[in-house]
């Protein structure tokens, strides 16, 4: 449990300065994500607009705040 959220902001904000970006490893973790989904059948869509209501009415809701 997070007690100081101060100090763990300021930690966060330091790793992410002290970690270079790795645009390869990047893309192999991308790759692999994508690998496992395909496995598991859930790629590619069946139906790529099953559910476009739901994820509409989410998208309004958000950009409205």
């Amino acid at each position: 449990m997070v007690k100081d959220s101060k100090k763990l902001r300021e930690f966060e904000k330091n790793f992410q300065i002290s970690q270079p970006v790795n645009i390869e490893q990047n893309f192999k973790i991308v790759e692999g994500l994508y690998r496992e989904a395909v496995s598991l059948g859930i790629f590619p869509l069946k139906d790529p607009l099953d559910g476009i209501e739901n994820d509409i009415k989410l998208a309004r809701v958000i950009n409205s705040v």
